[in-house]
């Protein structure tokens, strides 16, 4: 007979208590802590359960590859590692109207597969609306069930043994056994657990669809992250047409690969080539515009970087970035200032990503450095230049990863220079574009202007 106890939780972080407190000590947010009922068994486990696992040298285990299901959305694939594991459990988290469900939707549609589409947000009406928006390829075998009791979906899921299984989302499931309302942390752990031991048991792959918190975090506790196989994210601008799939987890493959879909009515567009995309063609040559060529995993792309440099109207000059971190903005303006002698102290710089794209690449900072001058001077930079270079705190260029692969793309997108570190070890052949090998800020900017 199972004996029931009490304990509180904080649906912020999972963090479990006692007693309840104002303030969770694990996280520090206010009120969070939430009573449920937590399911212990009398019977005490034995300290040693018999087990026909045995002690094994680890030259002596036997390996293979492991088998995945290909999608037919190439950018998903790349972002798994190449293709869905049998057996494992995907989870995708995003904002609330980015595409999740509509990522997911297509992918049940457009398989040639048996799945089982698990929905507790919609009805079965509306899914078949959204599909006929979507596009015209029906899937005769995909099934939808609109249910949150966990048993029931796992019943179902077994008496009709789909290939696949998609489930939207698990904060809407509930299972029997926890006495509590659905989405919060027992009932997120419980059900996530059941749906990890049938895809494991079945080796069937399933797909959960997680709501994030306003800090961008993963609802529920921070162990289901740790549970599943694969964690991606789905995030982008709504403002803008891009979404970016990224992967935080992946057991299976490289988790700085990303996918690039486009927003359009008829649902989500994969983006094969985003660099011509981001890359506006100017109509008339501006100051404070470059070309940065980034590197994503394996996918080199060319990003539009745009500096605005101006005389600060109130007393403290603004510092303002989108897509680039604030604090190596700053960290390179206060290097162009002590290294290479231009005052930008009292001037206001704001700088831009076009496209909505956020990066992390050190090797935009020529390309950034290039912009501020730019609009400093305002003197506009040729359209046919590109860069791809680091800045060090002593003012040197420093080399860059993969400087091959990004030489490659931009001669392939056309580009007449490009401009990179000369401490870049580079295999000696003719290359289709002019590169331009420079050490210093001072030397950038004579060669430059």
């Amino acid at each position: 007979m199972a004996k029931l106890k009490t304990a509180y939780f904080c649906q912020n972080c999972g963090t479990q208590y006692s007693q309840w407190m104002g303030q969770c000590k694990n996280c520090g947010q206010w009120n969070t802590l939430v009573e449920e009922v937590v399911e212990k068994t009398s019977s005490k486990t034995p300290p040693f359960s018999k087990s026909k696992q045995h002690v094994i040298n680890i030259i002596e285990v036997e390996t293979s590859e492991e088998p995945r299901i290909k999608t037919p959305s190439e950018e998903l694939n790349r972002v798994l590692g190449g293709g869905i594991v049998l057996g494992s459990v995907t989870l995708i988290g995003g904002e609330p109207g980015i595409g999740k469900s509509t990522l997911l939707l297509q992918l049940a549609l457009k398989m040639k597969k048996k799945i089982f589409y698990v929905s507790g947000e919609e009805s079965a009406s509306q899914i078949k609306m959204r599909a006929d928006r979507l596009t015209d390829i029906q899937n005769p075998n995909c099934f939808l069930f609109t249910e949150t009791n966990l048993e029931k979906i796992l019943h179902e899921a077994k008496k009709l043994e789909p290939d696949f299984v998609i489930i939207d989302s698990i904060q809407t499931l509930q299972s029997q056994l926890i006495e509590s309302s659905p989405g919060t942390v027992s009932q997120i752990r419980e059900c996530s657990n059941e749906i990890i031991k049938y895809a494991k048991e079945n080796n069937v792959p399933v797909f959960l669809v997680g709501h994030i918190t306003k800090d961008g975090q993963i609802a529920g506790p921070k162990v289901l992250e740790h549970m599943v196989d694969v964690v991606l994210n789905f995030d982008g601008d709504r403002n803008h047409l891009f979404r970016l799939l990224r992967a935080n987890k992946n057991r299976f493959g490289s988790t700085s690969e990303i996918g690039i879909y486009e927003m359009i009515s008829q649902g989500l567009k994969e983006i094969k080539n985003p660099s011509e995309i981001l890359i506006t063609k100017k109509f008339e040559e501006l100051s404070g515009n470059s070309v940065a060529v980034t590197l994503e995993g394996n996918r080199p792309m060319l990003l539009e970087i745009q500096a605005l440099v101006s005389t600060a109207v109130y007393g403290t000059p603004q510092r303002s970035s989108t897509g680039f971190d604030a604090k190596r903005l700053n960290m390179l303006l206060a290097v162009l200032e002590k290294r290479a002698g231009f005052q930008l102290g009292a001037k206001d710089v704001f700088l831009n990503i076009t496209g909505g794209i956020k990066t992390d690449d050190p090797a935009l900072d020529l390309a950034v450095v290039a912009s501020i001058l730019s609009s400093n001077e305002d003197i506009a930079i040729s359209e046919h230049y590109c860069f791809a270079g680091e800045i060090g705190l002593s003012g040197e260029i420093r080399p860059i990863a993969q400087a091959e692969q990004r030489i490659t793309e931009a001669e392939k997108l056309g580009y007449e220079k490009i401009f990179i570190s000369n401490l870049n070890k580079l295999p000696k052949k003719k290359y289709g574009i002019k590169i331009e090998e420079v050490s210093k800020i001072e030397d950038f900017h004579e060669r430059l202007f």
